[in-house]
């Protein structure tokens, strides 16, 4: 190895030996760093100029030469968290000084401390952020400071020409109106300007909620090898969802200090911070005994599911979202959002003769308004409530 890095490869093979990544991942990783540094030498850079810009451009190069993403980004992650760690080069925090960044960092806050927003909707709302501000033209101040209806409305519109979803469109639209209350509170925008942002066109309780038969529920649950650390995990996440009613975010939260297993509960972080315990079923229970003595792997981390590659961490929803796909494909099925299955749970709760308040219980909604949508697919209740056919007179029909 030639290059500005070469005098950090034995540190960084011994670093990812001591925290277990598989013999094959460090020979990926030190690759990466090989082909890194040589790039860098032949632009005669030293390892203090590699930032964010000079990271694009080389994986510009490398999206070039492989022509596939996940090649071209192999093994980079782990190295350029080794050399932060380091000090080799700049620091996420050091290369976040703009002030845009500062804006959104000031937002986070605001979202944890003052909306008390689930840490799957603060990202969200980051992201949507991150647009809106990377929209405008610096200085960013001077652009807060003029910014006036027609630019959030323009905004808006162009991005919801790319969303995929009415669903997707009502987020970008949410996570607008909530960074322009954030900026106009704190001063950056004169005028209040949350209201500028249109509406989507979609009406509440329009659609029928969309659960699996029973038979294709045993398939994704059989889905995952159970004979593998990562199918025995895969089986308890899909477990979760699918027995609880849990959402993907509250799954991957989940702590190994959340199960109590001799008073058979378990505590769920939803949204809006709430903490609430829900019984944990014996079936449920034997599922998830399985993954913790037999599949999870012994790390420091204090999650429930932890990915099953070293560095041992905490589940992402995204992680939750691929848990499903995986399973869906597995069973031959077309792939589902993890969401199918908390809406399998109501149905069937509803269809066995549970009332629609013991349903939002379980699926813990704060209003019964978001309950009500699961009174459509009750069928049978439906039939009492539902006015007879007009009979035939003479001549036709009424």
């Amino acid at each position: 190895m030639t290059g500005p890095l070469a005098g950090f490869e034995s540190a960084l093979r011994a670093e990812l030996t001591r925290v277990g990544y598989a013999p094959a991942t460090v020979r990926d990783i030190v690759a990466a760093m090989r082909r890194l540094s040589g790039w860098m030498q032949r632009r005669r850079m030293a390892a203090a100029d590699l930032g964010p810009a000079a990271v694009r451009e080389f994986l510009a190069m490398r999206r070039k030469a492989t022509r596939v993403e996940q090649v071209a980004r192999r093994g980079l992650g782990p190295l350029l968290r080794f050399l932060r760690g380091r000090g080799v080069i700049p620091s996420v925090e050091e290369t976040r000084g703009s002030p845009a960044a500062a804006l959104l960092a000031d937002y986070r806050t605001w979202l944890v401390g003052e909306r008390g927003l689930a840490a799957e909707s603060v990202r969200c709302y980051l992201v949507q952020g991150g647009k809106f501000l990377a929209d405008l033209p610096d200085p960013i101040d001077a652009s807060l400071a003029g910014l006036d209806a027609a630019a959030v409305v323009s905004f808006v519109m162009r991005q919801a020409r790319g969303c995929g979803s009415v669903w997707s469109a009502k987020t970008l639209v949410t996570a607008t109106r909530s960074l322009l209350r954030f900026l106009h509170v704190q001063g950056l925008v004169p005028v209040g300007l949350a209201g500028a942002v249109p509406n989507v066109a979609g009406w509440r309780l329009a659609s029928l909620p969309r659960a699996l038969p029973a038979g294709q529920v045993r398939a994704v649950l059989a889905a995952p090898d159970a004979s593998t650390a990562a199918g025995l995990r895969d089986r308890a996440v899909l477990t979760v969802l699918a027995r609880l009613g849990l959402r993907g975010a509250e799954a991957a939260a989940l702590g190994l200090d959340d199960v109590d297993w001799r008073a058979g509960e378990i505590v769920v972080r939803g949204k809006g911070s709430r903490v609430e315990r829900v019984p944990l079923p014996a079936g449920v229970g034997k599922v998830l005994a399985a993954y913790v003595t037999g599949g999870r792997p012994a790390c420091s981390c204090r999650s429930l599911f932890v990915t099953a590659r070293a560095p041992y961490q905490s589940l992402s929803p995204a992680s939750v979202r691929a848990i499903m796909g995986r399973a869906c494909r597995r069973a031959g099925l077309p792939r589902l959002g993890a969401h199918r299955l908390r809406h399998t749970v109501a149905t069937e709760l509803l269809r066995a003769g549970a009332p629609l308040t013991e349903v939002g219980q379980l699926l813990r909604h704060r209003s019964q308004l978001s309950t009500a949508i699961y009174a459509k697919v009750d069928f049978t209740a439906l039939r009492q409530v539902a006015r007879p056919w007009p009979a035939t007179v003479s001549g036709g029909t009424s």
